[in-house]
């Protein structure tokens, strides 16, 4: 008994010993890891503190050889210019036209697409596939192939510098994609789901807003966000389709910085620029919590 007690610590010990070596190794993975991840986030946050720290100097010092990494000379000018200066449209207007055509975007395009990827998915017809290859191949087309036809388009309806012809344009170039990403969230809900809700006495549309629904909503914040983006920043069509100063979008706007006769103002740019980018971190931060709450709102009861 006395050596099977004094046995017994020595066999422990040496596990010990033997795991030690593993659990340097996990910490050093993990210090590895936390430090590659911060390198990342360092890396990917640089520019736009380098935008935000332009937007703060006067535009002298952005030209200079030696670069201002804090803005020693802080000022709110750049700022003033962009919403107060009467050199250029201003741009409060040109931010209701972004925010108008970008919403209009987003809503009619996850509608349509929403429908699109549910008939795509839960239903068999004539020409499905045939259906499914003209998304795809309408999505390897580029936008500004199509600029003669859709000018000439949008001239013919009168549609031209109006905010419905460009979200026209804007929804037939996100519709495409939204539609091949929604049909992935659906395809992934199984059949059975709904099935077993109108066993238990729901109707098809009840099992569908019940049981169906909650799981999508990842699906429809992930191409909503994609829409919203895309909607946001594009320049090409805008500066085709809205021509008028009245009716340009902030990218469009944004161009009215550069002249051909004086020289760039880059201070005032990334402050317009850092503007630009508030209301898409505002949409963002509020879709997380839809996002987050769509992933669990399909959980059962243990």
């Amino acid at each position: 008994m006395t050596a099977l007690a004094t046995a017994r610590p020595a066999r422990a010990g040496s596990t010990g010993r033997r795991t030690s070596p593993e659990r340097r190794r996990r910490r050093v993975g993990s210090v590895v890891l936390s430090a590659v991840a911060v390198i990342v986030f360092l890396v990917s946050a640089f520019p736009v503190y380098w935008m935000i720290n332009t937007s703060l100097l006067p535009n002298n010092l952005t030209r200079t050889a030696v670069p201002h990494f804090w803005p020693d000379e802080f000022t709110f000018k750049n700022y003033e210019l962009v919403l107060f200066g009467d050199t250029r449209s201003p741009f409060l207007p040109a931010l209701g036209n972004s925010l108008a055509v970008t919403l209009i975007t987003v809503a009619v395009a996850l509608v349509f697409a929403f429908l699109a990827a549910l008939a795509v998915t839960r239903f068999r017809f004539r020409g499905r596939g045939s259906f499914i290859v003209a998304i795809l191949i309408i999505q390897m087309i580029p936008g500004e192939a199509m600029l003669i036809s859709t000018y000439r388009v949008l001239d013919d309806w009168q549609l031209l510098n109006t905010l419905a012809g460009l979200s026209l344009v804007y929804v037939a170039t996100v519709l495409p994609f939204t539609v091949w990403t929604l049909r992935g969230f659906v395809n992934g809900v199984p059949l059975e789901l709904e099935e077993a809700a109108m066993i238990d006495g729901c109707s098809r549309m009840q099992a569908f807003w019940r049981v169906t629904f909650p799981l999508l909503a990842p699906g429809l914040v992930a191409t909503g966000v994609f829409g919203f983006i895309q909607a946001w920043n594009e320049f090409v069509l805008a500066l085709v389709v809205m021509s008028r100063p009245d009716s340009q979008t902030l990218p469009v706007w944004l161009r009215t910085f550069q002249e051909a006769t004086t020289t760039t103002n880059w201070a005032a740019i990334m402050a317009g620029s850092t503007l630009m980018s508030i209301p898409v971190i505002v949409f963002f931060l509020i879709v997380q919590g839809r996002m987050t709450s769509g992933l669990v709102a399909g959980a059962v009861k243990g």
